[in-house]
């Protein structure tokens, strides 16, 4: 969850394994994951909480792990809880030091974060289809696009998709330098996902009571495309961070303001 130090699975260190006993919860891709990246609780009288605590690369395979699915509103098996019953890891799989696994996994979510550059890719893909649904379908005889409403909106998500294109640049460029990008990564998420959430509105709102209908349906315009990003676009805001935190740590790290009370 949003609370990531608040650890509860934890690992105790027996010989050269660590024994995992616990749950994980909002797990992307576990089902069909290989491996995984396990942060776990490993000095469980650490004075603060972002601190004790270690991470560890677990072969998801190992006996004592349990895969549970969770369907989104959308239908789909994004994410899933893990439950671990005395798991045995190798003492060899702790990815760097023991017990500050906090800041590892505080670089690891920088990089995350650039998922963002992906959101943007799709909010492009998604106003060309649009525009272009506005173009060819009529309303008592006028193209929709012809509706001053609509062209204005369109419009607008058609200047954000474009400074979510140029952020997105901007991330890629600093990762081929092998910078960490702390606070634009965080920046190019809250953007492209607030604007494919946006666009998924207007989506609906343009195609009225068409825009309800699924994927799959022969009468759903742009195959249902619209329907499916409206369910699934409100998650987009909570992955990798919440709005909300993504936007004090770009005001704690971008800007230099004070923590939030």
């Amino acid at each position: 969850g949003s609370d990531m130090a608040n650890v509860m699975c934890h690992a105790v260190l027996q010989g050269d394994e660590y024994i995992i006993n616990g749950q994980k919860v909002w797990t992307s891709a576990a089902h069909i994951a290989d491996w995984g990246w396990l942060l776990v609780r490993t000095d469980p009288d650490a004075l603060k909480k972002h601190h004790g605590i270690s991470l560890l690369l677990v072969d998801m395979k190992t006996p004592g792990i349990t895969v549970r699915p969770l369907l989104n509103m959308a239908g789909h098996r994004l994410f899933n809880e893990v439950f671990f019953d005395n798991v045995h890891v190798p003492k060899r799989n702790l990815i760097g030091e023991e017990n500050r696994g906090w800041y590892h996994i505080m670089i690891a979510m920088a990089f995350e974060r650039t998922m963002g550059v992906m959101f943007a890719a799709g909010a492009r893909r998604l106003i060309k289809e649009l525009v272009r649904f506005a173009k060819e379908t009529k309303v008592n005889g006028q193209p929709l696009g012809n509706d001053p409403s609509i062209r204005q909106k369109l419009a607008e998500l058609a200047i954000e998709v474009e400074i979510a294109r140029v952020m997105s640049y901007r991330i890629v460029w600093q990762q081929t330098k092998g910078e960490i990008p702390g606070y634009e990564a965080p920046m190019i998420k809250v953007f492209a996902s607030e604007t494919l959430h946006q666009m998924a509105n207007v989506g609906t709102q343009i195609m009225g009571l068409y825009g309800q209908l699924w994927l799959g349906s022969k009468w759903a315009p742009l195959q249902g495309t619209i329907a499916d990003m409206y369910m699934n676009s409100v998650s987009m805001l909570t992955a990798a961070g919440t709005s909300e935190i993504l936007r004090n740590i770009i005001a704690e790290r971008g800007l230099g303001l004070p923590r939030s009370i």
